[in-house]
């Protein structure tokens, strides 16, 4: 199969070849002719699979087959959970569109929105746009989502994870009722069926890879290692690999600023993306470390959702995350494009029963072994020692549910204490 044979236009065809691009991928290979007929579909397509291209270029496409309209209404909305997203796909539709007469911006929180204002005002054809800001500017009345005819939820997991399935509601109501969808998503959980059931209209079933698998050409790797040694460890493990393009995870912002600044203390450039960062730091901080002169890149799940670094080697869980469905996220992207990529996992005592979902997740246990002079020495402990380890109630409370009443009588007996005046 060759672009050619999907349908897509010369201009299209010149533009994609400039980008070194040969084949589609499996799920561009399926799911641009949906496209081309108007179907919702409903895709499960992992990170590094081409998922991006998957719709975009079908909607350039449609697009510009159309007459261009002087005021150019907004014709599609492409909704995604992060602004690294957000942005990624921008420059894809920047890419592709290259020889198009379509107009695309993006718009997203963090950032001033008066460049974003102005970018509207002069019109766009395909609108890129987290919930948060997309919602400000309607509310502003900055801009009109009446005309809509194509809708996208990218990474629409992510979008729920993160607590914007209030946000995607009142987004529905403000789009025509006739309109095409298009959700994909990297699992299809529970919330993620209901949410498809809830708007999308029979619906194309389009799966590039097995529900929740990881991407094959990725080792696996997990070390088992104290929790207070993993710093060093991992210091380590890029000293003596000599890695120069690093991708690590921590569970929390403070986590990742004390690692970067840890590892730059060891002689290791680093540098921390999260939250808490203002959108030109994380465009800079992913930048340097595109380009080299940041050897780590250390990352929360959010920040680094969307991310697009070509070629990256290695992938490290420096803490393994709560939700198993993020291993296979955050480990996607290495592997992409077919490259080969490597995953490596630091585990403590604690976080063994988060292996084991991940385990049950994927279908397969990934290579487990310790590294001399790091061999852990902390063991659980027994349920029964944990409980003799509690504290015992103080009795200063009479109130509560039976439990805590039957507790109350334990350690102070069935005698009625006298009540404060």
């Amino acid at each position: 199969m060759s672009f050619k044979n999907l349908g897509l236009s010369e201009p299209l065809l010149k533009a994609i070849a400039l980008q070194g691009y040969k084949n589609p991928t499996p799920i561009q290979e399926k799911s641009i002719p949906e496209v081309f007929a108007g179907k919702d579909v409903l895709a499960s397509a992992q990170t590094g699979t081409g998922k991006t291209a998957g719709f975009t270029l079908p909607l350039l496409q449609l697009l510009s087959e159309k007459p261009v309209q002087k005021r150019r209404p907004i014709k599609v909305l492409i909704l995604t959970p992060t602004r690294e997203l957000a942005a990624q796909i921008l420059a894809n539709l920047d890419q592709y569109g290259k020889f198009l007469d379509v107009r695309s911006t993006v718009i997203f929180g963090g950032v001033s929105a008066n460049p974003q204002i102005t970018a509207l005002r002069k019109g766009v054809d395909i609108l890129v746009a987290t919930p948060g800001r997309l919602l400000d500017l309607e509310n502003q009345r900055k801009l009109s989502l009446h005309e809509v005819d194509h809708l996208v939820l990218d990474e629409a997991d992510r979008m729920l994870d993160m607590g914007f399935l209030r946000d995607i509601k009142r987004i529905l109501q403000l789009l025509p009722k006739r309109r095409q969808n298009l959700l994909f998503s990297a699992t299809f959980s529970k919330e993620i069926k209901a949410l498809a059931g809830s708007f999308l209209h029979n619906p194309v079933l389009v799966e590039a890879t097995p529900e929740n698998t990881t991407v094959e050409k990725i080792q696996q790797k997990v070390y088992r290692v104290d929790k207070k040694k993993k710093p060093q460890l991992i210091i380590q493990l890029i000293k003596e690999g000599n890695w120069q393009q690093v991708l690590v995870f921590t569970r929390t912002k403070y986590g990742a600023n004390k690692l970067a600044d840890k590892m730059g203390k060891n002689g290791i450039t680093a540098v921390p993306i999260h939250g808490n960062k203002s959108q030109n730091a994380r465009t800079k901080a992913l930048s340097d470390f595109k380009k080299g002169k940041v050897r780590v890149l250390v990352a929360t799940d959010i920040a680094a959702r969307g991310l697009d670094i070509p070629l990256l080697p290695h992938v490290v869980n420096f803490e393994i995350p709560n939700v198993p469905e993020d291993y296979v996220h955050r480990i996607g992207r290495t592997g992409r494009a077919g490259a080969n990529g490597e995953a490596v996992s630091l585990v403590s005592i604690e976080e063994v029963p988060l292996l084991k979902d991940i385990v049950k997740l994927i279908g397969f246990s990934p290579k487990t072994e310790e590294k001399e002079g790091y061999e852990p020495t902390d063991v659980v402990v027994p349920k029964q020692n944990q409980n003799n380890n509690k504290p015992k109630p103080q009795g200063k409370s009479r109130h509560g549910n039976q439990a805590n009443r039957n507790k109350h009588k334990k350690y102070y007996g069935n005698k009625p204490r006298r009540k404060n005046t």
